[in-house]
């Protein structure tokens, strides 16, 4: 007698008799394997009961409400939007990663260890330059299509209840997404960054009660230096791609839970 617990629903005969293709079943014998061992098919089902039970209680849209479909095609494309940040949020997360093999924030006491990081990248590096281009370009293509995304939801009325938590979620990730934006400007340590860096520390001090207190947390002084930069650093390849990720797929889940909000 065989010690081996038998298969309750017989997954191996149930699959030699299907037609199934090598992707097929190579796809639901790694799905059969984790669903022993962590019971992802009843959670899954369980999110989709949930996911039907929520959307019964959402209210219709006006194009459902007045049976408008396709009566708004022209809003199709900028629906996009959201989707598009997050692929360029997954390129910039990449080639970003590819770049941090690459990139030293500083040495101590030197902080041009950066720029002359950056130098490597750019010159000496194969296939550098356009790594770092396909970053920074990402990064741009990001800030926009967040900026755009939000200005769709706002002017059509995606804001509204029930989805006003999700709106606010949003204004937190476009901050946070500026606030990227800003770290990374900094991180080359040339010209630009070192100036857009004094201009910050100019604003931090302006903030009444707190300035200071803020100028010396995130720059680390009234000054620029090495501190600066390794704070920069921090927050742009260790704080910020958890918390935004996270922040992402909350965000994501509760446009599933809910559904996308059509035109009011």
């Amino acid at each position: 007698m065989s010690l081996e617990k038998k298969d309750e629903m017989d997954h191996k005969g149930w699959m030699k008799r299907k037609d199934l293709t090598p992707v097929e079943a190579t796809f639901l014998t790694a799905l059969i394997w984790m669903d022993k061992r962590l019971r992802i098919v009843d959670y899954l089902e369980l999110l989709e009961d949930l996911y039907y039970k929520v959307n019964l209680q959402m209210p219709k849209s006006h194009t459902e409400q007045y049976d408008l479909d396709n009566k708004f095609w022209y809003w199709y494309p900028l629906y996009a939007l959201g989707s598009f940040s997050t692929l360029a949020y997954v390129v910039a997360a990449v080639s970003g990663a590819l770049l941090g093999f690459y990139y030293a924030p500083a040495q101590t006491g030197d902080p041009s260890t950066a720029y002359n990081s950056i130098t490597f990248i750019m010159t000496d590096l194969q296939f550098g330059f356009m790594l770092r281009s396909i970053h920074r370009w990402s990064a741009q293509v990001m800030v926009a299509a967040v900026f755009l995304h939000m200005l769709r939801v706002y002017f059509t009325g995606a804001y509204k209840e029930p989805r006003e938590l999700n709106w606010l979620l949003g204004i937190v990730l476009i901050s946070l997404t500026m606030v990227f934006g800003y770290t990374g400007y900094l991180l080359p340590w040339d010209q630009l960054a070192f100036w857009a860096g004094q201009i910050g520390v100019e604003m931090s001090l302006s903030i009444p009660l707190a300035g200071e207190w803020i100028a010396q947390l995130l720059f680390g002084g009234f000054t620029l230096s090495q501190a600066t930069l390794q704070r920069m650093y921090i927050l742009h390849v260790f704080f910020l791609p958890f918390v935004v990720t996270a922040l992402i797929a909350i965000h994501i889940g509760i446009v599933w839970v809910q559904g996308i909000a059509e035109p009011h």
